[in-house]
């Protein structure tokens, strides 16, 4: 047998703590939930394909320790001749627990990748409630959560570098 030297191992402490990062999800949960069918009955008689407008909405909340609540908030707003046809806002929540991680490495996770693990859920919500509504389930495309984080860091750093507006 090999003697293992534990004291050579980085991430290992005599102590029994355990440095390495680590991230999980606790729980999802639906915090709010609103669905409009503003013009029934006289809707379900419409023969125009309504335009659906979506919108997201990532926040965070650092909660004590190392819990951090992620709100994912969906807007959906199907309009045909110029009037909603039905309107749903979703919030929905996660926790997740985040020991050991460099800020660096947390931020792009609970705005990237923690929506991203939360989105088939809220998806199902969406076409559940709209079905619900006795319309066509609505079934939400895919969304490149890391994309649109990237996009925005990006333009906030650019604003960031960029000189106030009305200074020479």
């Amino acid at each position: 047998m090999a003697d293992t030297d534990t004291a050579a191992t980085p991430d290992f402490q005599p102590n029994g703590e355990d440095t390495l990062p680590q991230v999980g999800m606790i729980t999802q949960y639906v915090k709010d939930l609103s669905f409009e069918n503003p013009n029934a009955p006289a809707v379900y008689q419409s023969q125009v394909q309504p335009q659906i407008e979506v919108q997201f909405n990532i926040t965070v909340n650092s909660g004590e320790g190392e819990v951090h609540e992620v709100a994912m908030k969906i807007e959906v707003r199907a309009i045909a001749e110029g009037s909603t046809v039905f309107a749903v806002e979703l919030l929905y929540g996660g926790l997740f627990a985040a020991r050991n991680v460099p800020m660096e490495q947390l931020h792009p996770f609970l705005y990237a990748e923690a929506p991203r693990l939360m989105f088939p859920f809220a998806r199902r919500i969406i076409a559940d409630v709209t079905r619900d509504g006795n319309f066509p389930p609505l079934m939400l495309d895919p969304v490149d959560f890391a994309g649109m984080y990237m996009a925005q860091t990006q333009q906030a750093n650019q604003l960031a570098g960029s000189e106030p507006a009305g200074q020479a």
